[in-house]
């Protein structure tokens, strides 16, 4: 008789156990195992979004003011970026002195359907106090980042004059 529960005992703790792992497997998450890396070369004609892109030079590019630019208030700004740089068809533009410190800021607008991976003009303008002449400043576009999450943050920085 003890041998009988014995052996019903140690069945019903095997059902058990695999009605326990059973379950675990059917609601682990399933996981791709195989990574493909993005593609370094790929050239700025292909679609491309924040996620895919090594850096913001393939994201967004600035026409006016150009690099090293001498400039003043107000200043316009043109350029064209792609649809992942914007959220809700815009994104963030500050100005800054050599120090570092923040002279203004302002909205960088799409002039086009945003919601794409293909370039989209932009334009903004920013009104800044008088600087020293011949010093130097920083405009930075920085992508629209709603996730907040640093590794789908970019910049792009142009150095000015004033």
């Amino acid at each position: 008789m003890k041998r009988t529960i014995s052996w019903f005992g140690t069945l019903a703790l095997i059902i058990v156990i695999v009605a326990f792992l059973w379950t675990q497997r059917t609601h682990a998450p399933v996981v791709n195992d195989i990574a493909t890396p993005p593609d370094v070369t790929t050239p700025p004609t292909q679609k491309l979004s924040a996620d895919t892109a090594q850096t913001a030079t393939l994201m967004i590019e600035v026409t006016s003011p150009l690099q090293n630019a001498q400039v003043t208030s107000p200043l316009s700004i043109t350029g064209r970026a792609r649809g992942g740089w914007y959220f809700e068809a815009s994104f963030p533009i500050e100005l800054r002195d050599a120090n570092n410190v923040l002279i203004a800021k302002t909205v960088g607008q799409s002039q086009g359907d945003w919601m794409t991976e293909n370039f989209v003009p932009f334009t903004a303008t920013i009104t800044f106090p008088a600087q020293p002449t011949g010093s130097q400043g920083m405009l930075t576009f920085q992508n629209d980042n709603p996730s907040g999450e640093p590794q789908n943050s970019m910049m792009f920085d142009v150095l000015v004059t004033f």
